[in-house]
């Protein structure tokens, strides 16, 4: 049986005691069924993946010691996911599939045809806490909550340039073998697209290079999966450096 991770937002080094909170003690003791001594794996975003000792779980909480570093801290590459909200278990899935395939922030934006106007953020972050958890990580990217796409591209860093999957281009899945490395943002539209403002906005904007994601148009969420899937083997860290 592989070993349990957990994330826990806490410093850790050898002999560290590591405070549980009631849910995380629950899951351990009351779901897992684990007792006293029993080992588990531990990471916190910062310091790598730790063996950890269970020392108590109970109603209101509980805590670990930490044992030995067993894996060092690995960093997904500077790579941002911008999408537009669609509905809850698709933009669940887009949370845990980025935190999976390496994006080190994802930031979900209004758009002129975004159906949702609001998100759970503190809900989509747990979506994100779990995906790094079964997924072997020891990163976990921040959820930042809805913000205008409009008010986003007003403040733009231009150095971080944005990889625009543009519904408008269905064609061959283009090539980014010749873009240059360094910070990206990949910027996925919503359901009905992006509006005629917002694609000319874009267009002019000489930081965004708009990309085709092959011969069929793609959900939100398939379009997700297939932009980062061709970063990350074209400029990402699936290529090694």
């Amino acid at each position: 049986m592989a070993r349990i991770r957990l994330f826990i937002d806490h410093p850790l080094s050898e002999g560290q005691a590591v405070p549980l909170d009631a849910a995380q003690a629950h899951y351990l003791s009351g779901v897992m069924r684990l007792r006293a001594g029993d080992e588990i794996t531990v990471f916190n975003g910062r310091d790598g993946a730790w063996s950890a000792r269970l020392d108590e779980a109970g109603k209101r909480g509980g805590s670990v010691t930490a044992l030995e570093q067993t894996g060092p801290q690995r960093d997904p590459p500077d790579l941002w996911l911008l999408f537009a909200p669609i509905k809850k278990a698709r933009t669940d899935f887009i949370v845990e599939k980025a935190t999976e395939m390496g994006a080190a922030r994802i930031l979900p934006v209004q758009t002129d045809h975004t159906n949702s106007e609001r998100i759970r953020q503190d809900r989509l972050q747990a979506h994100a806490v779990e995906a790094a958890e079964q997924c072997g990580g020891t990163f976990v990217p921040e959820l930042a909550d809805l913000a205008p796409l409009s008010r986003l591209l007003d403040g733009w860093d231009a150095s971080r340039r944005i990889l625009w999957a543009d519904e408008a281009r269905v064609g061959v899945a283009e090539a980014l073998a010749g873009l240059p490395r360094g910070p990206w943002a990949i910027l996925i539209g919503p359901e009905g697209g992006f509006s005629a403002a917002e694609r000319k906005r874009l267009s002019g904007l000489p930081f965004v290079t708009p990309v085709s994601l092959g011969p069929r148009i793609l959900r939100a969420d398939t379009a997700a999966v297939a932009a980062l899937t061709l970063w990350q083997a074209a400029l990402g860290d699936w290529m090694g450096s």
